[in-house]
């Protein structure tokens, strides 16, 4: 197994390592090579974003890194862990632990309230029912959602419904947070609302989030920006992003 360990003390905590990851689909004449070798280093505190166009692996790289697929070749390391050797059982506790997850659509419940959606994966995890509601609701609080947490989805604007999703995604507060395209399907207020409140969950928090995106509006809020482009990484970009308390009021807070 490779040495993921970072040395200097000042840097920022390694998250997630990706070393040598390849991943094809199919047999025979029909395999394709969708992932070409990817090494990518996801820190703590930060975002980094994935960018490029459609078809060119992010889907697959994070599905991977999620535990949602198996790499053919290469390792994964999250926190420490080395996430290729787990399986079974061991690798739907570690990510119901440690792994939470945004999507475009939502994928809210309609028949339950914004609260009940919220504590979905605590009480997936076996907690008892009032007390998940009780800490999905001081979840949505932080998000600026007290006073609809009894809300329908269909009574939410868009905003809305995203800051539920990512409140359900940190409920059980994972070390690191996956989204898919969280600003696709929502309007510029909206988006910048929704990316500043991600901003704010990765620097107070210490957490990782790792954005897949084709919004070229939200580049704005990456550390770290990653093109790829044909199954592999093209380029880095390096950036410095100032804290929320520099930039002005949290746009939770207001809208």
């Amino acid at each position: 197994m490779r040495n993921f360990q970072i040395t200097d003390e000042t840097s920022p905590q390694l998250a997630v390592a990706c070393r040598g990851l390849i991943r094809d689909f199919g047999d025979g004449e029909t395999q394709t090579r969708v992932l070409h070798g990817i090494d990518l280093d996801v820190r703590a505190g930060e975002i980094t974003l994935l960018v490029g166009p459609s078809g060119c692996g992010k889907t697959t790289l994070i599905s991977i890194i999620c535990g949602l697929l198996e790499p053919t070749a290469g390792d994964i390391e999250i926190f420490g862990v080395n996430r290729t050797s787990l399986t079974g059982r061991q690798l739907v506790e570690f990510r119901g632990r440690n792994i939470g997850f945004v999507f475009q659509q939502y994928n809210l419940i309609p028949s339950l309230t914004a609260a009940e959606n919220a504590a979905v994966p605590l009480i997936i995890a076996g907690l008892p029912r009032r007390e998940a509601i009780r800490r999905a609701e001081q979840s949505l609080a932080k998000f600026g959602l007290s006073q609809r947490i009894h809300a329908l989805p269909s009574q939410l604007s868009g905003g809305q419904q995203q800051r539920v999703a990512i409140a359900r995604a940190l409920v059980h507060e994972p070390r690191l947070l996956v989204c898919d395209e969280p600003t696709a399907a929502l309007d510029a207020h909206s988006g910048q609302t929704v990316m500043e409140l991600l901003r704010e969950v990765a620097l107070e928090s210490n957490r990782a989030v790792l954005i897949v995106t084709h919004d070229n509006r939200v580049f704005d809020f990456g550390h770290r920006i990653v093109h790829m482009a044909d199954g592999q990484i093209e380029k880095i970009e390096e950036r410095q992003i100032l804290s929320p308390a520099s930039t002005g009021p949290s746009l939770v807070a207001a809208h």
